[in-house]
């Protein structure tokens, strides 16, 4: 497989072009094709010349959009192709207040936890950080006609999250060199506000994220009270307690200023009765936190069981009585296999 322009800075196209022998103007062109989504073959300024010279290093498009599903509620799930073949899956979510991006950062994952499609088959392997941008950049360019103004007002795609297929945090330096290079001014130029990355709790890899200056929002897979039940669906629990999860958020929480989130999945029979909210609240009150309670999409290859809308309330109810900032994450794109993971063993 070739190198990838996408993984690299605008200083870095920069140094590449002068190493051609280019004026300094070209890099312009072509790092602005590339956020357009644009293969180079397709960047109409530039010189046959140089995308000759570029297509003998570099990808002519490193991802590429296999097929687009289309849901009732207006959400779009995506399959992603990489030059190698491999494929993720991504959604885009439509609010009032912008588009939704959710992204995947590796093929597969080998976190192993039982309610999510994406690890069925373990980890393939680690996307680089500029595969990770392109599926951003290719389908903000598909909606890029929706949008008003220019610049940054142009942008489709306002949020990401880092929910999709893979842990980010296990994949830590690509991760991060994404989320500078989609922040960068002279790039992408998203606010890290409008971005959350959803680790299912790598402690060390948290601590090294608050160092680094990027106050996004953290959101942690926690999905049971005590460690022994979060155990049963979540073998990462083996290695890293609850206990030092929630030292690692207030460290976050302390460096960044920004609350930080919990992801609590609803499934019937283990863990959404009155005592797990009870337990819930008593790990969580106090806490500058937010705990977002997700139905369970369920997955064919697993035997657990979604819980019931009017249980899911109940749920809820009891939390926010409780004193707790809770909501109920509203269910999107089920009629085209919305939960991450789905569509792409679907399409193996």
């Amino acid at each position: 497989m070739k190198k990838i322009l996408q993984d690299l800075s605008f200083a870095e196209i920069e140094a590449l072009i002068l190493s051609f022998g280019e004026k300094k103007f070209r890099a312009k062109q072509l790092y602005e094709g590339i956020l357009q989504g644009k293969a180079i073959t397709a960047i109409s300024s530039l010189p046959n010349a140089l995308k000759e010279r570029l297509l003998e290093e570099y990808e002519d498009a490193p991802v590429t959009i296999r097929e687009t599903f289309y849901s009732a509620d207006g959400t779009e799930k995506y399959l992603f192709a990489f030059a190698d073949g491999n494929l993720v899956e991504g959604v885009l979510m439509k609010y009032k207040y912008g588009y939704t991006q959710c992204v995947s950062t590796q093929v597969g994952c080998r976190m192993g936890c039982k309610f999510c499609a994406s690890t069925l088959n373990g980890l393939v392997r680690d996307l680089t950080s500029g595969e990770i941008l392109s599926q951003i950049l290719l389908v903000n360019a598909l909606h890029k006609a929706e949008t008003q103004g220019k610049g940054a007002e142009a942008r489709a795609v306002t949020n990401v999250v880092l929910m999709g297929s893979g842990e980010p945090l296990d994949n830590y330096d690509n991760t991060l060199r994404f989320l500078r290079s989609v922040c960068d001014e002279r790039g992408f130029g998203m606010s890290a506000r409008n971005i959350s990355l959803s680790t299912c709790g790598l402690v060390p890899k948290m601590y090294r994220l608050a160092d680094e200056g990027i106050p996004l929002n953290l959101t942690v897979s926690l999905h049971a009270t005590d460690d022994v039940s979060r155990a049963r669906t979540m073998p990462v629990a083996k290695a890293y307690k609850i206990e030092d999860i929630l030292k690692a958020c207030e460290y976050y929480f302390q460096k960044t200023g920004r609350r930080y989130y919990f992801e609590y999945t609803l499934i019937e029979g283990e863990n959404c009765d009155e005592a797990h909210a009870d337990a819930l609240i008593r790990l969580l009150k106090g806490k500058p936190c937010h705990v977002n309670l997700i139905r369970l999409n369920e997955v064919k290859e697993r035997e657990l069981k979604a819980l019931g809308d009017k249980e899911a309330y109940r749920f809820l109810g009891r939390l926010e009585k409780g004193g707790l900032s809770a909501t109920l994450r509203r269910q999107i794109g089920v009629d085209i296999g919305g939960a991450c993971g789905q569509l792409r063993n679907s399409y193996l």
